[in-house]
């Protein structure tokens, strides 16, 4: 069968570094880092006292109070981002076949703010189970997609993908395939998360997979360089519109980008620690290549995923120049984790926001907080470090890697009509 080419017509965020697309992406090329001491519960006995917090948001601008009450702040977040995303994109769904709309939706994590309030009154209580009614629907993960589907009518697929940190890139390839298979014309795609509370950083300080560089939060999330020593957690959400060519030309839709492919691997290697060689990054990679008939000369820019730990940084390199040979050197690289901070469900969604910002204005984000060379990172690699640069960006591929060994990658390139 012919498969149909899908396009990118919309697109909405909630960052820690901007509370809309065009703020996001002044934070990202002006290097502005959304790291700060945590102003959401008391940080003293936690070993990492700050995050990269979302900043001046009220759910109220975009629910009445009765509704914002029953939803988890990672619900909260996803209604924000879709509401600009459906809004820049200029969907009529009055005007529109809504059985042929879906939303496919990431999280990694998904209610932990309501799990934890939860047991955490059920605990001090007398063992009577008082639970609030909504306790359950306001922390499954899929309950965004719902929610989305039940604001604006749309019938189409609907549900959510689970893959840690790939969770929104998943999403994005499931849309993806429904869309080029022709099995539905639009779909509301991106992901969520809000794990900024006791629970979410205490069991990621346990892991010793964050940041404790609280004498300088805004320097700690470092990507590639050898004094790294872990992520700094961020919350937010991304949603990008995928819709087929010809529907969105029908209704004259702007275009951001085409989405070429998407691949998808597993490590099979260790439950947190990515692979030595970087073998399930390369092979995500390649997969995400063949899949967009495209070949490693084709590539202009990869926003990698880059959490600054120092196994998972090494590894990501290591696989972009084996894979990549003699064209690594001549790719831009960049971590904008150095300024969101890692959104682990939603951190696919608005690196491929980055990504096709990137094709669309041909400047790279750069990564910040650059200080001293890793030696055993391949000094030639252009990592964008310190500032953005400009060149046509043809192309570019996002990666995310998961706890769990969970990879995904998405490549997006400039639309060149029909």
């Amino acid at each position: 069968m012919e498969l149909k080419r899908v396009v990118v017509t919309g697109l909405g965020t909630l960052t820690p570094i901007g509370n809309t697309v065009s703020d996001y992406w002044n934070g990202l090329i002006n290097g502005v880092s959304g790291a700060a001491p945590i102003t959401k519960f008391d940080t003293t006995h936690f070993k990492t006292k700050f995050a990269c917090e979302v900043k001046n948001f009220d759910p109220e601008n975009f629910m009445d109070r009765k509704e914002a009450r029953k939803l988890d702040p990672f619900v909260h977040y996803a209604l924000a981002s879709t509401d600009e995303a459906v809004k820049d994109a200029g969907l009529e769904f009055d005007k529109l076949d809504t059985n042929r709309i879906g939303v496919i939706w990431g999280a990694g994590i998904g209610g932990l703010k309501t799990f934890l309030d939860e047991v955490t009154y059920f605990a001090k209580g007398d063992g009577t189970p008082r639970f609030n009614p909504f306790f359950i629907p306001k922390m499954i993960i899929d309950i965004v997609s719902g929610h989305i589907s039940i604001k604006y009518g749309l019938r189409g697929p609907n549900f959510a993908t689970v893959s840690a940190c790939a969770s929104s890139t998943n999403a994005l390839i499931d849309s993806f395939n429904y869309i080029r298979l022709g099995m539905t014309d639009v779909i509301l795609s991106g992901g969520s998360e809000a794990i900024i509370n006791e629970a979410g950083i205490g069991g990621f300080n346990a892991m010793h997979a964050l940041s404790t560089r609280n004498d300088d939060p805004s320097t700690a999330s470092r990507p590639f360089d050898k004094d790294r020593d872990g992520f700094v957690a961020g919350e937010g959400a991304g949603t990008i519109i995928l819709e087929e060519l010809e529907h969105a030309k029908a209704r004259g839709a702007k275009i951001y980008a085409e989405m070429l492919g998407g691949g998808m691997s597993a490590d099979a290697n260790h439950i947190t620690a990515p692979h030595p060689e970087g073998l399930g990054a390369l092979l995500v990679m390649a997969n995400a290549l063949r899949d967009a008939n495209l070949t490693t000369a084709d590539i202009d820019y990869i926003n990698v995923h880059g959490t600054s730990t120092p196994l998972g940084d090494l590894s990501e390199t290591k696989a972009i120049v084996d894979l990549f040979g003699e064209h690594a050197y001549k790719l831009n690289i960049s971590s904008t984790k150095s300024m969101t901070g890692h959104l682990l469900g939603a951190t696919g969604a608005i690196e491929a926001v980055a990504a096709i910002l990137s094709i669309q204005h041909n400047i790279i984000p750069p990564t910040i907080n650059h200080f001293t060379d890793d030696p055993t990172i391949d000094p030639n690699l252009n990592l964008t470090f310190h500032k953005a640069q400009k060149r046509i960006v043809r192309a570019a591929l996002s990666n995310t890697f998961g706890f769990g060994g969970h990879n995904a990658s998405v490549i997006f390139k400039k639309y060149e009509g029909s």
